[in-house]
């Protein structure tokens, strides 16, 4: 049996497993970040300063600083600290700073109408 579910890879509780909880705030972290996703921006390679608590970046592909080595992740702040998730096609995400809905597909966020809407 497999540790996460298939499509959004949120992890499962396994049989005796101690500390049930801590897998179950994981999912319930993973599905607050990528359910209604919106994003600071699609391009983001430096991490901002003082993120608040639930913002998300798409980042770039020459990350610095705390995203060193997670270029095309989303990273989303939480709990005091950044939670990388790796986008899958299909995923739409509200973009604020351009003020448009975009989705995943091919390795880059698209507008949606460009993506064939």
């Amino acid at each position: 049996m497999s540790e996460t579910t298939p499509n959004l890879a949120l992890p499962f509780i396994m049989p005796a497993q101690a500390q049930k909880h801590v897998t179950h705030n994981e999912a319930i972290e993973l599905l607050d970040t990528i359910v209604q996703l919106t994003l600071e921006s699609t391009d983001a390679n430096t991490p901002p300063v003082a993120p608040f608590e639930g913002q998300a970046w798409a980042v770039g592909s020459a990350p610095t600083g705390d995203w060193s080595g997670q270029a095309g992740m989303i990273a989303a702040w939480r709990g005091g600290g950044w939670l990388f998730v790796t986008p899958r096609d299909g995923w739409m995400a509200w973009v604020t700073n351009v003020a448009e809905l975009r989705v995943w597909t091919d390795g880059a966020w698209v507008t949606l109408a460009s993506a064939g809407a």
